[in-house]
């Protein structure tokens, strides 16, 4: 299963932005890396330095390497509509990000994993590809097997609601139900998409 795996303070420093989830030393030094810090001059940063620093930023924030990123925002404009809504759209309908949505794993890297060791089932069948877009209407839970694993518990012990509108959770039966895409403005992540369009499009 490929994924990043270099340092990630450093990665959210730069970015402004913990993309890799809670981060204590982030939250402690939330300003540049280098020796200088927060003390350094930085020039003005062009218009494409601007939007690759967004793409970075969606990249790190969903765990995707820049092929998958770049296959995935081919599909997405060859989508009806907006390409940048389209992109996160299927970046929220990726399987390992359904499963951190459902609070069934704590972080998106969590999810990855439980998803690659056949912990996660979809419409009640094991799907081991964290990359796999659920569709609307699909039902996505834990393999019974898997059910009383820790840090699943633990997860969905620590859930107190369901935020998001696009998902429908039954904590009874440890499964949720993808309803819908859901609309941009109901998408938390902090992610200028049309500046990522912007940079496809040179």
């Amino acid at each position: 299963m490929a994924r990043y795996r270099g340092p990630r303070t450093k990665i959210a420093r730069k970015l402004s932005e913990p993309v890799f989830g809670p981060d204590k030393v982030f939250e402690k030094k939330n300003y540049p890396p280098g020796m200088h810090g927060n003390m350094r001059r930085r020039k003005k940063t062009s218009e494409y330095g601007v939007q690759l620093l967004e793409k970075q930023k969606a990249k790190y924030t969903y765990g995707l390497l820049e092929r998958q990123f770049s296959n995935l925002f081919k599909k997405a404009a060859h989508w009806k509509g907006i390409t940048g809504e389209a992109l996160l759209q299927l970046l929220e309908s990726r399987l390992d990000n359904v499963v951190f949505r459902m609070g069934i794993a704590p972080t998106r890297a969590g999810a990855r994993q439980l998803v690659s060791h056949r912990h996660i089932t979809v419409n009640d069948k094991v799907v081991n590809i964290p990359s796999y877009i659920v569709k609307e209407g699909e039902y996505v839970g834990v393999r019974e097997k898997s059910k009383s694993l820790e840090v699943i518990t633990e997860s969905l012990g620590g859930r107190k609601r369901n935020p998001y509108s696009w998902i429908e959770w039954d904590s009874d039966k440890m499964r949720g139900r993808f309803l819908n895409m859901p609309e941009r403005e109901e998408i938390p992540e902090n992610i200028k998409e049309q500046l990522i369009v912007e940079l496809y499009s040179k």
